[in-house]
C-alpha cells in the first residue's frame, strides 16, 4: 500500500508548469502575434488592390466591347457619344442587337477601396485627369478612393 502512495505522489521537479513559465510563453506569443499584424494588413491590402485592378479591367473591357459593337453599327448611339455607353448601368442592362439582348457586364462591381458601387466616370470629352464627369458618355472608370496603393500611386489614377 505504501508503494502505491509513493508512486502516485509527484517527485520534486515534476510539479508541472509554473506561473512564470506560463507568463513567458504568453509574452512570446504576444510578441509574435504583434509582429504578424503588419504582414496580415499588407496581404489584405494587396488582395483589395488585386480586386480593384480586376474590377477596373472588367468594366473597361465592357466599355470597349460596347464601343466595338456600336462602331460596327450594331447599336444606335447618340451623335455626340462617340459610340461609348451613356452609363455603366447600360452595360449591365444590355442593348438590343439584331433582336437579341447583348449585355457587357453581369453587374457593376463594388469598389473594394470605398465599399460601394459609386465609381468615378470620365467622358470622352473630359480632360484625362478630370474628377468631374461631363455626362456625355462613359469613356473611362476609376476608383473614388483617396487612398495610396502599395506602389505609392493613388487609387483614383489607376
Amino acid at each position: 500500500m505504501i508503494d502505491r502512495i509513493r508512486s502516485s505522489q509527484l517527485r520534486y521537479g515534476e510539479t508541472g508548469v509554473t506561473l512564470i513559465e506560463l507568463i513567458i510563453v504568453v509574452t512570446i506569443l504576444s510578441i509574435l502575434a504583434t509582429a504578424a499584424i503588419p504582414a496580415v494588413k499588407f496581404e489584405v491590402k494587396r488582395a483589395k488592390e488585386r480586386e480593384l485592378r480586376a474590377d477596373l479591367w472588367e468594366m473597361r473591357r465592357g466599355i470597349d466591347m460596347y464601343k466595338d459593337v456600336a462602331d460596327l453599327g450594331g447599336i444606335q448611339t447618340k451623335a455626340d457619344s462617340n459610340n461609348y455607353p451613356p452609363d455603366l448601368q447600360t452595360l449591365v442592362d444590355g442593348v438590343d442587337v439584331k433582336d437579341k439582348k447583348m449585355r457587357f457586364l453581369r453587374s457593376i462591381p463594388i469598389d473594394p477601396m470605398t465599399g460601394n458601387a459609386d465609381w468615378g466616370l470620365r467622358s470622352n470629352q473630359d480632360e484625362p485627369d478630370s474628377d468631374s464627369f461631363g455626362g456625355q458618355n462613359v469613356y473611362d472608370v476609376y476608383s473614388k478612393s483617396e487612398g495610396t496603393a502599395l506602389d505609392g500611386t493613388k487609387y483614383k489614377t489607376w
